[in-house]
């Protein structure tokens, strides 16, 4: 059940009006991410486990050193999550633009940090599927 089921009709109609309203809902800012979670991160990174990489991968927290470190991963799932990564950086994105699986070479694609000459290159992949993401993303 939603909460919005125990809103007073004064209540509901706020909420309501906040959906025009450009201020931000929140002030709210968390806290900086600590140094040790930083260093949590980088220790799910050498994990012997791929689904814990792959976790690390994709964490706000991964340093570009983690990141670099896992895009040579041997498993698809950690590349993968390499290349959706918002902050991974471009150089990292064009050496994972050539990796040898479609996934990752998807994923590079569909990332919004892709420049718009990999973009141009993701066009001419020879997957299909690649080259749709490319040219979907070339439209944002």
């Amino acid at each position: 059940m939603s909460c919005v089921g125990f809103f007073t009709p004064e209540q509901l109609a706020r909420v309501r009006a906040a959906g025009d309203d450009p201020r931000p809902v929140s002030t709210f800012r968390s806290p900086e991410a600590s140094a040790s979670k930083r260093r949590r991160v980088a220790e799910m990174a050498r994990s012997p486990d791929p689904r814990v990489r792959a976790a690390a991968a994709g964490s706000s927290l991964a340093a570009a050193e983690v990141l670099q470190r896992l895009a040579a991963d041997p498993d698809l799932g950690v590349r993968a999550a390499v290349a959706r990564h918002p902050a991974s950086p471009p150089d990292l994105l064009d050496r994972l633009a050539t990796d040898a699986d479609e996934t990752v070479r998807g994923w590079v694609a569909a990332n919004p940090a892709s420049s718009p000459d990999l973009l141009e290159r993701l066009c001419d992949d020879s997957s299909p599927t690649v080259r749709s993401v490319a040219a979907w993303a070339q439209c944002w």
